[in-house]
């Protein structure tokens, strides 16, 4: 095993094949309550193990890993879900012509031979799946496709997978299937999880059918019409505190951008710190109250204007606590400086949570859907008469477009795949924040871009929140909340989790300089060798 550093709560461990991180997941999953551990991404040669420094010994906890025997693991299986598939997709001839057998052959080997789910990643309930004897390894495509159909069965390298809905991609198409491997109406959304067996079958050739009873969960209730949307802004979101811990359904954390002032608004109105509030991408944003009710701004500076039902005007506080009566108005200016506010209401909107949080994921599209003009929220009722926050104020100095933000990094995993110019290059000129940056990620520009030494296709391996990732035209992606669970360029490195908040809060042609606060080093599981000392 090699240990790589990734972050101040994760690393990643790097195997040398499938099945040892196969079977090194099955371990730390049987032991993460004994060893601590928070969550665990496997991948295609490497697992990602995040914990809390608070509360666990990063030296002690690679010194017991490193101690697990992986080469004598027994693979847990899984039960057995069956797939029926139409093979004709696109891409089937060519698969048959590289491989050097007739279509035919290639239907066989799929339909003949078990598919296990090694890991889940890409997108919510898209799961890779290995078979020990199918034998149908094959290339991506060099030129990935604009829009793949939900549901098209597809191969790339030694993996199959089932596309859960439309999306761009890579991957040899060979055929299609009628069976939903991921719907949010069902009470587990996800067919297919890590460990389970697959038999696909020809559909030509069987009456098979697959399907799970749907159950609706996004109830709410929508009687009750309190706050009347007139103006969304830029992008304005339900937003919590996320959903950790959902990494077997390829759903990554999501969650505010800025958690500080999330916490900071909750506080102000008595709120529970993790209460969804709205979060208001670069102001604009207006709405009615249709009963009395108190609420709070804060996050990116803005103007808060407020109109009473007279038709009176006055600018209220952040930070502070803003009482609307029935009629009123409130309005978010543009944002001069960050760029998310956080509107919070004493307690609470009435939104039911989807996979345990009230958060949209823009990547994954879960979650309560982006407010819209003229929608309805319902606010809860409050139970508990608590103590409002009177003396809150902003946790960070929120940046500009004409600032320069230092954000300090991890180096890692990946550093040791660049040139020590490349590092050079990272660390000491300055990147801007270009236009096409979103919850996703931010974009970054430099003069100068960022050579790889190692040019190899890296498999697919798990991210986090902060991953500094570079593609091929050497230009980073810092990724934020809502990222890939997975991704296929290397990471140089990670912004520290204190520096998370300020990064979500980087608005458009701001320039950044990242400053590592430590030299990239790994470890061979030895106590006194981690990068981490």
């Amino acid at each position: 095993m090699r240990f790589l550093p990734v972050n101040l709560s994760t690393f990643m461990i790097e195997l040398q094949s499938l099945e040892e991180t196969m079977a090194l997941t099955d371990l730390l999953r049987d032991m993460s309550q004994q060893l601590a551990i928070e969550e665990i991404i496997p991948a295609a040669r490497t697992v990602l193990v995040r914990f809390n420094p608070l509360t666990t010994e990063v030296n002690w906890l690679v010194s017991k890993i490193s101690q697990l025997d992986v080469a004598t693991a027994d693979l847990k299986l899984g039960q057995l879900v069956t797939i029926p598939v139409h093979y004709n997709g696109e891409d089937l001839g060519d698969v048959a012509q590289h491989l050097g057998i007739s279509v035919k052959e290639v239907i066989e080997r799929h339909t003949e031979n078990e598919y296990q789910v090694a890991f889940c990643g890409f997108a919510p309930g898209f799961a890779y799946m290995v078979s020990q004897h199918a034998q149908l390894n094959v290339p991506r495509r060099s030129s990935p496709r604009i829009r793949i159909p939900a549901g098209s069965v597809a191969l790339a390298g030694e993996f199959s997978s089932v596309y859960p809905q439309a999306s761009p991609g890579g991957w040899q198409l060979i055929g299609i299937t009628e069976t939903a491997v991921w719907d949010l109406q069902r009470t587990e959304p996800a067919l297919l999880k890590p460990g389970y067996r697959v038999n696909y079958v020809d559909a030509a050739k069987t009456k098979v059918t697959h399907s799970l009873p749907r159950t609706p969960i996004f109830d709410s209730n929508t009687a009750a019409k309190d706050l009347t949307i007139i103006a969304t802004g830029l992008q304005t979101l339900l937003q919590d505190f996320g959903r950790k811990g959902q990494s077997e359904l390829g759903i990554s954390e999501s969650g505010a951008m800025d958690k500080s002032a999330l916490r900071t608004a909750n506080r102000i109105v008595g709120n529970a710190i993790d209460e969804a509030a709205l979060e208001i991408t670069q102001g604009g944003f207006k709405a009615q109250a249709n009963k009395s009710l108190l609420v709070a701004v804060t996050g990116a500076s803005c103007e808060v204007e407020i109109t009473t039902a007279d038709n009176i005007k006055y600018i209220a506080s952040q930070y502070q606590p803003i009482h609307l009566a029935q009629g009123d108005t409130i309005r978010l200016g543009k944002a001069t400086a960050g760029v998310r506010s956080y509107l919070a209401i004493r307690g609470g909107i009435d939104v039911a949570p989807i996979l345990g949080s009230r958060s949209f994921d823009t990547l994954a599209q879960v979650g309560p859907s982006p407010l819209v003009n003229g929608q309805t929220l319902a606010v809860k009722s409050v139970q508990l008469q608590t103590a409002l926050a009177l003396n809150e104020t902003p946790s960070l100095a929120y940046p500009t477009a004409d600032d320069v933000v230092t954000l300090d990094i991890i180096l890692g995993p990946r550093t040791d795949w660049f040139t020590s110019q490349a590092i050079q290059v990272l660390t000491s000129q300055l990147w801007q924040v270009t236009a096409d940056s979103n919850r996703i990620g931010l974009r970054l520009l430099g003069d100068t871009a960022i050579e790889r030494e190692k040019h190899q296709e890296l498999p697919s391996e798990g991210t986090c929140i902060g991953a500094i990732q570079i593609p091929a035209n050497g230009q980073p992606v810092l990724f934020l909340n809502d990222h890939p669970l997975t991704g296929g360029y290397p990471v140089i490195g990670a912004v520290c989790e204190y520096h998370l908040d300020l990064a979500g809060q980087i608005p458009v042609n701001a320039k950044i300089q990242f400053n590592p606060i430590r030299a990239f080093k790994e470890s061979e599981g030895s106590r006194d060798a981690y990068a981490y000392n």
